[in-house]
């Protein structure tokens, strides 16, 4: 028996299943691809055991008109099924993939992107339908369009299901995968999708305190998990890879193995979703980063405290710079999770116009039983406000109009030299009050500014006309 789907739009989802065996152990003795063919292109995508006897195949078309497939497997039954459907438009709001364009993003359809993210490790590891779609109201109202979520739950935490299948923490077998949980995940990879935000699906952490052993798996382990998570996740537009979290904590691996790792994610992901690797607080060594020039590299995904280095970070690898962590606003007892909100909204100001994207974070304790960053949830700090007045700020940017952020200094006055040859409107942004208060004239080659004495300001010269 064959079921897909006959009908798909642009950069949706097409799937295909197949009954076939579920003797032996089938997510390892069975392999299972299709081969999508659009006039003389072919792109062949990794199928998957789905339990109970069930397989799918599932693909992302990124061309409008007649596609074609055959799968091909190790099985019989399963091999040389073959089928057609029709590609139609995107529907509004599907612009397709995120890709990396010089250290910007943009959309597949050339829609720009940009990344103003936040981090819910685990928020669909409780399985807590109430609190999942909490988080998703949470999402559709904040400004960010990017969450980090893990796939390995963290230790000694014991969620009702986990990737693998037996009983956690102990007997579990690392040959066998668990459909439950990874359903359950994909389906929230799918309601972001819904609701335009990007899922960066981190991998692999080191944060199972050995109780699981999800830290050292094994070569051949790793591979057919990455392969298992790309099967299932890749035909969903809004994918991102991340290799691990603090990858440089895991004492088990090598950079070899995360070389590897990555290595792996390019050679299965016929889409080339977007690919990084996430330091750890060795990041105060700068020799401790990976190497983000590596070709099957992305994007830099960096933590650190000070985006102050963001200069530094472009002009040595032009590539994207995305601070997906800079400390988070709360009030727990970590260095990490403890900063205020102004703080947070300055690093976000600083990294910003220095040319590059910073995460949000929230570690706020006594609000609900869990803080954002681990399970999702409800937003209580005062950051996000401000930073969506920031995206507002950079989305309205033109062609021409400069941004100069004077963080924590107070100065009496500033003066700006402006190109030359062209005429400019001069705003003053209070980047906590959310206010922007027009500077009188227009402004040519240079301009002398008032300033009221406060900190977390900002100037916007807007071009206006040339001479």
């Amino acid at each position: 028996m064959v079921t897909f789907s006959t009908t798909v739009e642009r950069w949706g989802v097409h799937e295909i299943e197949l009954a076939g065996p579920s003797g032996g152990n089938p997510f390892a003795e069975v392999r299972l691809s299709a081969r999508y063919q659009y006039r003389n292109r072919v792109v062949e995508a990794e199928g998957f055991y789905d339990g109970d006897g069930v397989y799918r195949v599932r693909f992302m078309p990124d061309a409008v008109g007649p596609w074609r497939f055959t799968t091909v497997s190790n099985v019989e039954e399963l091999d040389g099924c073959s089928g057609g459907f029709e590609v139609g438009p995107p529907a509004q709001g599907n612009h397709g993939p995120v890709r990396a364009a010089g250290t910007g993003f943009v959309y597949a359809d050339g829609t720009p992107y940009l990344p103003f993210g936040t981090t819910a490790y685990h928020w669909t590891h409780d399985m807590d339908e109430e609190r999942e779609r909490r988080t998703l109201r949470t999402l559709k109202s904040s400004p960010f369009n990017k969450l980090r979520m893990c796939v390995l739950p963290t230790g000694p935490m014991t969620p009702p299901e986990v990737p693998f299948a037996g009983k956690d923490p102990d007997g579990l077998d690392l040959t066998r995968f668990n459909p439950v949980f990874f359903r359950h995940l994909e389906a929230g990879v799918r309601d972001l999708r819904d609701i335009g935000v990007e899922a960066d699906v981190i991998l692999f952490h080191p944060y199972d305190g050995g109780v699981r052993g999800f830290q050292d798996m094994g070569r051949e382990v790793d591979h057919a998990f990455v392969r298992y998570v790309i099967a299932r996740l890749s035909a969903y537009r809004n994918v991102w890879w991340s290799a691990a979290n603090e990858y440089d904590f895991n004492r088990a691996k090598t950079v070899a193995d995360w070389d590897d790792i990555l290595r792996t994610i390019v050679r299965h992901d016929p889409y080339e979703h977007l690919r990084s690797i996430h330091n750890g607080t060795r990041m105060f060594e700068v020799a401790s980063l990976y190497d983000f020039t590596k070709p099957w590299i992305t994007h830099q995904s960096i933590q650190h405290w000070d985006a102050t280095p963001t200069d530094a970070w472009l002009a040595a690898c032009p590539k994207p710079v995305v601070i997906d962590e800079i400390s988070y606003e709360g009030n727990i007892g970590k260095r990490w999770g403890n900063v205020t909100a102004q703080e947070l909204v300055d690093r976000f100001w600083e990294g910003v116009t220095r040319g590059g994207y910073v995460g949000h974070g929230e570690s706020l304790a006594g609000f609900q039983d869990r803080a954002w960053i681990g399970n999702g949830g409800g937003l209580y700090g005062e950051s996000p406000a401000r930073i969506a007045f920031l995206r507002t700020i950079v989305e309205q940017r033109r062609d021409g109009t400069l941004l100069r952020y004077l963080g924590r200094r107070q100065p009496a006055h500033v003066t700006v030299d402006l190109p030359a040859g062209s005429a400019y409107e001069v705003e003053l942004i209070d980047t906590w009050n959310m206010t922007v208060t027009p500077v009188d004239g227009v402004h040519r080659d240079r301009v002398r500014v008032g300033l009221p004495r406060e900190p977390y300001l900002a100037l916007r010269m807007t071009r206006v006309g040339d001479r």
